[in-house]
């Protein structure tokens, strides 16, 4: 029997941020490039902000299916590098610059009402940190790009775990951590950006999964950032420097098999994203992104 082709409705951030259906429409977008975002179960967007005019150190934001700005915060340093809506009125976000933090701001007030201090370089602001993401035992994952790390902090700022990114392609700078998703089995996987490269740590930092552009034909990673696991155990991810009609999303299966790529005519790359449905049906659950 012949298999349907896959299809996804995904999110997009980046130069360009909209939703896609699986046909190709685009369903909805936002003036505004990002580094981050997530649908919600309401429909509403929240998007990290890249620095603009009307938003010089970058920003956070929600915003309904029309577009309409519910809730904005300003950054206040050099960038804001990720946002995730963390629950009890409060969204997560980094902040990048010379003291490197992870906030979190009540959406009504935007009062700051948690803050910790990131242990990073700060010779480049832009290579800190890019998508934290708050865990569910309330500590927090930071990919540190420049550092080669990703980091577990505690509330109170403690590295309670720490992994180090593979020097790859026999060049130090390449592997910068971009991604981190703690899987339910306590593994985390990690985006390694511009050394085209995903891995999979276990709880000891050791690397028992990885997939690299010399494992699959036609070579379709160009700067794996964003990355999420689906529910089936397939890995979507992204190819952020892809341009034009270059292969801009690559869904691999365990055993590194390609079973869906998406291209298209948008000039920017995908920054990050959020796989929405599979051929029409809505992912359920977290996602693991």
């Amino acid at each position: 029997m012949r298999q349907e082709p896959i299809t996804h409705a995904f999110f997009a951030a980046g130069g360009a941020t909209y939703i896609r259906s699986g046909s190709g429409q685009i369903l909805w977008e936002f003036p505004h490039a990002t580094r981050d975002g997530w649908v919600l179960p309401n429909g509403n967007v929240i998007l990290a902000l890249n620095k603009s005019a009307q938003y010089p150190g970058g920003g956070i934001a929600e915003v309904d299916k029309n577009g309409k700005v519910l809730f904005d915060w300003k950054g206040t340093q050099s960038e804001v590098n990720t946002v995730q809506d963390i629950g009890k009125g409060r969204l997560l976000c980094t902040e990048a610059g010379n003291k490197p933090r992870i906030l979190e701001i009540d959406k009504k007030s935007g009062e700051i009402k948690h803050e910790v201090a990131i242990q990073a370089q700060t010779k480049d602001h832009h290579l800190q940190t890019r998508m934290t993401r708050k865990l569910k035992n309330g500590n927090y994952l930071v990919p540190q790009l420049l550092d080669k790390m990703v980091r577990e902090y505690t509330p109170k700022g403690e590295i309670v775990w720490e992994a180090k990114t593979p020097n790859w392609e026999n060049s130090a700078f390449l592997s910068w951590a971009f991604t981190a998703i703690r899987l339910d089995n306590g593994n985390t996987l990690t985006g390694c950006t511009i050394a085209n490269l995903t891995v999979e740590f276990d709880k000891t930092g050791k690397i028992i999964w990885s997939v690299s552009n010399d494992e699959l034909e036609g070579r379709p990673f160009n700067d794996c950032c964003g990355v999420q696991r689906l529910p089936n155990g397939n890995t979507v991810i992204t190819a952020h420097h892809a341009q034009g009609n270059e292969v801009k999303l690559v869904e691999i299966t365990r055993d590194k098999k390609i079973v869906w790529t998406h291209r298209d005519t948008t000039k920017p790359g995908i920054h990050h994203f959020q796989i929405l449905d599979t051929n029409g049906k809505p992912l359920k659950g977290r996602p693991l992104k």
